[in-house]
């Protein structure tokens, strides 16, 4: 896969003589204005591939322009998702595998720790930390960010399955799963930027195919067997899906999340970027638990039609 950097020597596969060996997967759909910067942020890796959903705007003609490799996955319901589809899928040429998302841009200090930590031969993958930059402006209070697995080993890292009978209003990519490692994991001292520079028209029709796959998700009776499972003491993702779920049941939980988070977390010292990205997390509640009522409903109406 030819790079476009002036730096470094060519190998015969493409790759640098310099550069870190890790693949990278970027899935798009329309992610123009975003790739040029992520993929510049990613030069130093030898292999990048952009996994695309039939996008209509540029986003193949910037990703080749840059010397990623693009494949087109097609979604058709179920699982797997994009995503786990390019880990089954994809032929990786190295022994570490990197998750991107197209408006996530990579830092130096954070590439270089990339580089010296797949040397670590005691880690089989790591977290990174997501910080959020929204509406120009990074966000450092109202509890804005997480903790996610996005570098591991080929073969030993799979999105968990949480809802089998999906469909294409649920997004054709992995919402809130998340990646299971064999093995010991570890964290990145760096964090991720998480740039959006979409219209807040995108942002909620994305949102809006998320909350009906949490709908489904947290409507349904019994777990998925290779989900992760619920802890108040486990790992942040897992303390996060614990209160989340027993938060669905309290009256008026979609103010209470907005007041947690605008007011006991200072929120409200990110400015009004702070205060739309809380008000607009608070109401994606609200959508989630609105939708269960109507799933319940549905499902009550045809009990009684049988």
């Amino acid at each position: 896969m030819q790079k476009t950097s002036d730096s470094g020597t060519v190998l015969k596969n493409g790759a640098k003589s310099h550069s870190i060996p890790v693949s990278v997967v970027i899935p798009t759909r329309n992610e123009a204005r975003h790739l040029t910067r992520c993929l510049e942020a990613a030069r130093r890796f030898s292999q990048i591939y952009v996994v695309d959903s039939q996008s209509t705007d540029s986003t193949v003609d910037v990703a080749r322009c840059l010397g990623a490799e693009v494949v087109q996955f097609h979604y058709h319901g179920g699982w797997p998702k994009k995503r786990q589809w390019a880990l089954d899928s994809l032929p990786f040429e190295n022994d570490w595998v990197l998750l991107l998302d197209a408006d996530e841009i990579l830092t130096p200090a954070l590439v270089d720790e990339i580089g010296n930590a797949i040397r670590n031969p005691n880690f089989t993958g790591y977290r990174v930390f997501l910080r959020i930059n929204f509406l120009g402006r990074d966000l450092r209070f109202g509890a804005h960010g997480f903790w996610k697995v996005s570098l591991f080993r080929r073969g030993k890292g799979h999105f968990e399955c949480r809802l089998r009978d999906q469909d294409h209003s649920m997004s054709d990519i992995e919402v809130h799963e998340h990646v299971v490692v064999e093995g010991r994991v570890g964290k990145l001292k760096h964090p991720l930027p998480h740039h959006n520079i979409e219209s807040l028209n995108r942002y909620l029709t994305k949102h809006n195919e998320y909350s009906n796959w949490e709908a489904r998700v947290f409507s349904q009776a019994a777990r998925q067997p290779d989900e992760l499972r619920p802890a108040l003491f486990g790992n942040q993702a897992q303390r996060r899906r614990w209160l989340k779920k027993r938060f669905f049941g309290l009256p008026g939980s979609p103010i209470l999340f907005f007041l947690y988070k605008y007011i006991l977390r200072f929120g409200f010292l990110d400015g009004v970027p702070g205060l739309i990205y809380c008000a607009l997390q608070s109401t994606h509640f609200f959508h989630i638990k609105a939708k269960m009522y109507e799933i319940k409903c549905s499902a009550s109406t045809t009990a009684k039609r049988d």
